[in-house]
């Protein structure tokens, strides 16, 4: 009697093997910005560990709606999700500071918190949510300044191009201004020892 092999297919959803590194950009101009990147940023390290934080930068509104600047910020890790996981695990958090996600509100709308996928690994995803990477990290002052921060060596897919080489060739507004306080000092509850 023969018995068939079975063959398992990976799908989409299946987290990968071993832990890969991610980039998160931290948004917001509703508020106390800074408490609020401080909490949120203690629920992300329950759920995903230990993260990297940018400096914080004031930044332009980049929006036809007027609005006060926005306090921009990216935080890199390292995780085992699958990137629709770790879209969920933002979007909670989002949720918890009273962000709503729905057709009717406007994506240049101010808002509480805003947090985006930029970078996961070298996954490269065109068709599917999340796109991979964020697909307007390339013309994002205040996405790739702070990530030129924390991360200036990760070569960003299709092209392999840095943050900071990214950087380089963009026009100088909308501005960004980075700010000399540290996030971290923001709030004894999340800073830590190593």
């Amino acid at each position: 009697m023969s018995r068939k092999r079975s063959t398992s297919k990976k799908t989409r959803s299946d987290p990968p093997q071993s832990p890969r590194r991610f980039a998160l950009a931290l948004g917001g101009n509703l508020g106390d910005s800074r408490k609020i990147f401080a909490e949120a940023l203690a629920r992300l390290e329950a759920t995903l560990g230990p993260l990297v934080v940018a400096p914080l930068y004031l930044t332009e509104a980049v929006s036809p709606i007027p609005q006060p600047p926005y306090l921009n910020t990216v935080v890199i890790g390292h995780c085992d999700l699958a990137a629709e996981q770790l879209l969920e695990v933002t979007h909670q958090v989002e949720l918890d500071f009273g962000r709503e996600r729905n057709a009717g509100q406007m994506a240049e709308a101010p808002r509480t918190l805003d947090l985006d996928l930029l970078l996961l690994g070298e996954e490269l995803r065109s068709e599917a949510a999340p796109l991979l990477p964020h697909p307007r990290l390339r013309q994002r002052r205040f996405v790739l300044a702070p990530l030129c921060d924390v991360a200036p060596d990760w070569r960003i897919p299709p092209d392999g191009a840095t943050a900071c080489e990214l950087l380089g060739h963009l026009p100088p507004s909308p501005w960004a201004r980075r700010l000399p306080e540290p996030l971290r000092d923001a709030t004894v509850s999340i800073c830590r020892e190593p």
